[in-house]
């Protein structure tokens, strides 16, 4: 298997595309540990994965709490010997227009988009480094990319998971790291089940993606395949801003 003997950390896979990521991954071979603070969601995932015939593991994991990342990140380390891959997943979406954010809510968005995802890579960069070698996909999206009406706080935190994606890049090359993210569009998943067909006619190709594709995406950035990209955000998106 492509995988085999590989490791990798994902979180937020406790459902969504870091599910399918990790389910991916490890059909592919790898063990897959996973951090999320949706307890229910991540021992959920795990139980599909050894299902299947995988290897995993669930460790509850608050991404904006440094102790908490530091101590998931050691202990995937401890059962794994390394980590090969890191998927920095975790996010959420609190909707509202710039002007009308309160503190609070816009607090909430950056810490578990940007910082959550900053400090996930501080700690997996530290390890990779010893190794000298590693990828690192993290998840922005196209409100990466674009401005979009009623994201507010989504917006900037998704921009600035593309800033962090570059600089690290940058920074880490000469140790063999490669840093790439992926953004996606639209994507099925529980929250947009409402609107699907509003959502999908903003797309070129007239529907709005499934999670395979995303995950798709990340196993292919994972992989040696990719060995020569880093740095690089990979628009998903059905054609959805190809006329931005």
């Amino acid at each position: 298997m492509e995988f085999q003997g590989k490791s990798a950390f994902i979180t937020g896979a406790g459902s969504g595309i870091g599910r399918t990521a990790a389910i991916e991954l490890a059909k592919r071979g790898a063990r897959v540990f996973i951090a999320d603070i949706n307890e229910e969601g991540g021992r959920e995932t795990v139980a599909m994965i050894e299902e299947n015939g995988g290897e995993s593991h669930f460790q509850r994991t608050d991404i904006t709490n440094e102790q908490n990342v530091m101590d998931s990140i050691s202990l995937c380390n401890q059962m794994y010997d390394k980590i090969d891959f890191a998927v920095n997943n975790a996010g959420i979406v609190i909707g509202a227009m710039l002007a009308d954010l309160n503190e609070e809510d816009w607090d909430k968005v950056v810490n578990v988009n940007l910082k959550g995802t900053w400090l996930c890579m501080k700690h997996e960069i530290q390890l990779m480094k010893k190794q000298q070698y590693g990828a690192i996909v993290n998840t922005a999206s196209i409100a990466g990319k674009i401005g979009l009406k009623h994201h507010g706080a989504y917006v900037p935190s998704k921009h600035g998971i593309i800033g962090l994606t570059k600089s690290a890049a940058v920074e880490y090359g000469e140790y063999g790291i490669r840093v790439n993210a992926v953004c996606p569009g639209t994507v099925h998943t529980s929250w947009v089940h409402r609107v699907t067909k509003k959502l999908s006619n903003l797309h070129a190709l007239g529907r709005i993606g499934e999670t395979e594709e995303i995950a798709e995406a990340i196993i292919w950035l994972c992989s040696d395949k990719s060995s020569y990209v880093t740095g690089h955000s990979l628009v998903i998106d059905g054609g959805r801003i190809a006329g931005e």
